[in-house]
């Protein structure tokens, strides 16, 4: 990763991210300038680890709103690796983004570029989730803790003898404390575990989606769509906006009314940091765990969820969630009623073709 490839990986990043992981802006801002002072960042893959290896994967936690303002300190990615190793008494081989969305797929970047570690070109979701228990990591056994977590101060916690979701609970409570984001490796694995407890490869798929983005001049939204097996939900313009800050989360919901070809219709987005359901009189057109993105119209950027505004022309598209997130154990774990809804999950290509064959 150098400064040639983190604008493409950045673009990736944000389609993948669902609305969520923070926006990318200042992300790839410290990314670059991380890479231009230490040097180019090694990417490697699951199969280039040795048995023994411990890799650490890292993420922000807390609400993505409040990054816009609140800036990190590249030092926490120093701070976090030498808490572990010193807890874990060892020292670490590679750094691992948790989540491939968003900003949470460039700070690692930053953080490796200044331990010296190489990335691993694996993350634990294939887009980005709310909840530190919603990894790869967690569905294959790998326990939670111990974790450390740190805010741009250098103020650190030490989290021992917790499953994930006591973890999550008390690591986000500790994060509002810190002034509403830290920044925490959790879920420790080894070289042998990686290549089934992570979801390998999805950096490469992430650089290759910006790739595709770039290299398109026209119709973006739709090559990209092809390229990925994604659909458009609705174009329209967002006419109303409800959101707000609660216990370490981005929480509310859009409205977005259609133009073009699909006006008339009305379609609601549910925002938990990311964009979990999107239902349309009260029909579901999709949710979590497949992918929902807010594009702007003309330019085909995203939207992430703490940048949406009243009168912005959006694009609603939706990409298929990995597969590991389709099974029974994945969707019990990030499945639509994981998050409070009553229903269960379809996936979006089933439910787009209903509506479909009913609208004929």
């Amino acid at each position: 990763m150098d400064e040639t490839t983190l604008p493409d990986y950045a673009r990736g990043a944000a389609i993948l991210g669902a609305g969520g992981g923070g926006s990318t802006r200042v992300g790839l801002l410290a990314a670059l300038q991380a890479v231009e002072e230490f040097g180019p960042v090694e990417v490697i893959s699951v199969d280039d680890l040795p048995d023994d290896a411990l890799v650490l994967p890292a993420a922000g936690l807390g609400s993505p709103d409040i990054t816009l303002e609140k800036l990190g300190n590249p030092e926490q990615g120093v701070w976090m690796r030498t808490a572990m190793e010193k807890e874990l008494g060892r020292p670490a081989h590679a750094l691992m983004a948790s989540e491939v969305g968003g900003s949470n797929a460039l700070t690692p970047i930053v953080w490796a570029a200044h331990t010296g570690l190489p990335l691993l070109d694996a993350d634990g979701m294939g887009r980005a989730f709310p909840e530190v228990q919603m990894v790869t990591m967690h569905l294959k056994g790998i326990p939670a803790t111990p974790t450390a977590l740190v805010d741009e101060r250098g103020h650190q916690m030490i989290f021992r003898d917790m499953d994930a979701r006591w973890l999550e609970r008390s690591a986000r409570a500790v994060a509002v404390a810190f002034g509403g984001f830290a920044c925490t490796v959790d879920h420790p694995f080894t070289g042998a575990q990686a290549r089934d407890c992570t979801i390998p490869g999805s950096v490469s798929r992430a650089l290759h989606i910006g790739r595709v983005i770039s290299e398109t001049t026209h119709d973006r939204v739709a090559t990209v769509m092809d390229r990925l097996g994604g659909h458009v939900l609705i174009t329209g313009k967002i006419s109303d906006v409800e959101r707000r800050t609660v216990d370490g989360f981005v929480r509310g919901n859009v409205l977005i009314d259609g133009v073009g070809e699909d006006r008339g219709r009305l379609v609601r987005v549910e925002i938990q940091n990311e964009n979990l359901a999107v239902l349309e009189d009260g029909r579901v057109l999709a949710s979590v765990p497949d992918i929902m993105t807010m594009l702007d119209s003309q330019t085909s950027d995203v939207i992430f969820t703490e940048e949406l505004r009243y009168g912005q022309r959006v694009t609603l598209v939706a990409l298929p969630s990995p597969d590991v997130w389709r099974t029974d154990a994945g969707l019990e774990l990030v499945g639509p009623r994981a998050f409070g809804y009553d229903f269960d999950y379809t996936p979006v290509e089933e439910l787009l073709a209903q509506r479909e064959g009913g609208s004929a």
